[in-house]
């Protein structure tokens, strides 16, 4: 990485430890997403990471991107897919849209005034991404969309939204077409905040669009183009959710070893025993091999080479490690893991998450098959 690139990601370093884990069990207490942490991370230039330099960004490369979201998420998986999510789409306008409408968006969106979010899944389609059925029907000056879109990160308050909508009904991915939409406009209604079990920093919620109108230059993608951006982005997608889990378990496994060289057992030190420090070595272990995949991915999106099987191996195998290794983590640490301070229930709830955004392992386990054996999955 140049030296700009490793600058950001030590103050994503400070930034996770000066302000998220400091503050998030206040905001998952509040049940909001951590503005103080966005504004925080606008300051120090991550809601640019990928906007194009010309365009007042940093264009640094999604290697960079991912160990940012790994550093991050060792403070809270809610926060840093709140935070990338919004960057995602300050970086989408910049590349995609119109100078026009990304002049109306992109500078409040990287200065933290306003959030964003992508949106796919509806209360009927998830993984299924072919089967929404929010509607885009032409007309005088646009397009009218009607329709609900539901499981979408930020939605409890992003108003700059990229949606996607079916053009013609039953056509399946060929039909779907993308959108910009203000939220601050007439026709887009936010419904409430969905309650979850945690990881409420991540703003999930939905929202409803009654006769909303989209004007011609705010498709960003048309009928034929959409879908294929869709999943060319959702590789992205897939491998910094991996890092993420990477950096929940790195988190983690910092916890427990300070924790067994201070905490005695049967007259020595916990890391003395050795059936305790097998578990750490483990955990090590699969967390070092899961961090290697993330890196290998991500230099295939940065050549801008066929990473789908790649993406998908690895957000497989990053979430089984994550959801194997934080119980046993968390069990290292007995009854003194429980306390609020330390990070073992908000990443055993992040991991959970990680399994079905991007790609529920199941969907995963099917990419994978159908790279494989083409035509046959």
């Amino acid at each position: 990485m140049t030296p700009a690139e490793l600058d950001l990601i030590a103050r994503a370093e400070r930034l996770t430890r000066d302000i998220v884990i400091p503050h998030v069990a206040q905001w998952e207490h509040e049940r909001r997403i951590g503005h103080e942490g966005v504004h925080a991370a606008a300051a120090i230039g991550l809601t640019r990471l990928q906007v194009p330099v010309d365009q007042g960004g940093l264009g640094m490369s999604f290697a960079c991107k991912a160990r940012v979201a790994e550093v991050l998420a060792a403070g809270d998986f809610g926060f840093t897919m709140s935070l990338i999510n919004t960057q995602n789409i300050a970086a989408k306008l910049a590349r995609d849209a119109s100078p026009a409408i990304a002049a109306r968006y992109v500078a409040d969106i990287v200065a933290g005034r306003r959030f964003g979010c992508t949106a796919l899944s509806e209360p009927g389609a998830g993984s299924d991404f072919a089967a929404i059925t929010t509607l885009a029907t032409p007309c005088e000056g646009g397009w009218r969309i009607n329709g609900a879109k539901a499981w979408i990160a930020n939605a409890v308050q992003a108003d700059v939204v990229v949606l996607y909508a079916q053009t013609q009904a039953g056509s399946g991915g060929r039909g779907i077409a993308c959108f910009v939409v203000d939220g601050t406009r007439a026709g887009f209604e936010r419904e409430p905040a969905f309650q979850l079990g945690g990881q409420h920093t991540i703003g999930t919620g939905g929202f409803r669009l009654d006769n909303y109108l989209a004007h011609p230059d705010e498709m960003l993608h048309p009928p034929g183009q959409a879908f294929k951006a869709a999943m060319n982005s959702i590789n992205g997608a897939r491998t910094y959710i991996a890092a993420m889990c990477c950096g929940m378990v790195g988190e983690a496994l910092r916890v427990v070893s300070e924790y067994g060289e201070q905490r005695n057992s049967f007259g020595k030190a916990l890391a003395d025993h050795q059936g305790w420090r097998w578990r750490l070595a483990e955990a090590a272990s699969e967390l070092a091999a899961c961090r290697l995949m993330v890196a290998h991915t991500a230099t295939l999106i940065d050549a801008r080479a066929d990473a789908q099987l790649a993406a998908a191996q690895t957000k497989l195998l990053a979430t089984r490690m994550a959801d194997r290794q934080l119980p046993i983590l968390a069990q290292a640490m007995g009854a003194e893991g429980l306390r609020e301070r330390h990070p073992f229930a908000r990443h055993l709830m992040g991991a959970r998450v990680a399994g079905f955004v991007d790609g529920s392992t199941e969907m995963l386990l099917e990419r994978i098959c159908a790279v494989m054996r083409p035509g046959k999955a």
